[in-house]
């Protein structure tokens, strides 16, 4: 994909800042904390707008007349985010770590649920598609975990990270949750390879539902789209902190070639 060329140019620049250690870790973190609550949340239906998020998760304070489990989904999935970043230094991603994500997410909504995988049947609204039946998940989810240890390196970390979304979506393990912990399973395999956080808006959720759900015949428009989505992270990275874009062909003339015609 073109995309991935021009994510590992600005890729270079993001380097030179280290993003993932010190004082900017830090900041990283702090930024993404409130958008991916806010979007992800958004993304399934909460009704919280972004401030009104900033407000709960800063100072603490709840807003009048919004329903409660809106609410405690705000307060777990930052908690959730909290303990992502908390692991991404040991780049592993597996069954503990889920059961964990899940768990932190869904503790106040349905704690019967949070944290184990459903024994329930789910049908998926809009999709044609079914899901693992109760009776499948632990195997496909062995055959996921399996795949994360043989294949990780065979992909741009990019690619893996949408890969492992859509991989994780289309088992659907849990019982509700499943969107938001495979967006944060997806962000925690790039900070771990030392990408920025890929952020969904809620004005683009028509695209990312359609195709995701598409993925299940050809899955490259929702990698590109996902790949999209990073881009837009680093460009928005590196005009907060003054950084200027690199422009094509740098990479090539630093190596004293021509760009490609």
């Amino acid at each position: 994909m073109e995309i991935l060329r021009k994510i590992d140019l600005f890729q270079k620049e993001i380097h030179g800042l280290r993003p993932m250690e010190g004082e900017m870790l830090g900041q990283i973190q702090d930024y993404y904390r409130i958008g991916l609550t806010w979007t992800s949340n958004a993304l399934e239906g909460n009704s919280l707008t972004e401030s009104e998020t900033k407000v709960l998760l800063e100072d603490g304070l709840t807003v009048g007349g919004k329903p409660l489990r809106d609410v405690l989904e705000a307060v777990d999935h930052a908690r959730a985010y909290d303990f992502m970043f908390s692991v991404f230094r040991d780049r592993r991603i597996d069954e503990q770590t889920v059961l964990k994500m899940h768990g932190l997410f869904y503790q106040n909504i349905e704690p019967g649920y949070a944290g184990r995988y459903r024994d329930v049947r789910v049908l998926i609204t809009g999709s044609q598609y079914p899901v693992a039946a109760p009776e499948k998940i632990q195997r496909e989810m062995d055959c996921l975990f399996a795949w994360v240890q043989k294949e990780r390196e065979e992909y741009h970390p990019v690619e893996f990270a949408a890969q492992l979304h859509k991989r994780f979506v289309f088992i659907h393990p849990f019982k509700d949750g499943n969107g938001r912990v495979a967006r944060l399973l997806m962000n925690l395999a790039l900070i771990q390879d030392g990408y920025l956080p890929v952020v969904v808006p809620p004005i683009l959720r028509g695209d990312y539902v359609s195709l995701l759900e598409r993925a299940h015949r050809d899955d490259r428009e929702f990698m590109e789209f996902i790949a999209e989505r990073e881009f837009e992270s680093q460009k928005e990275i590196l005009r907060l902190f003054e950084v200027p874009f690199p422009k094509e062909g740098q990479e090539q003339k630093e190596m004293g070639q021509s760009p490609a015609l």
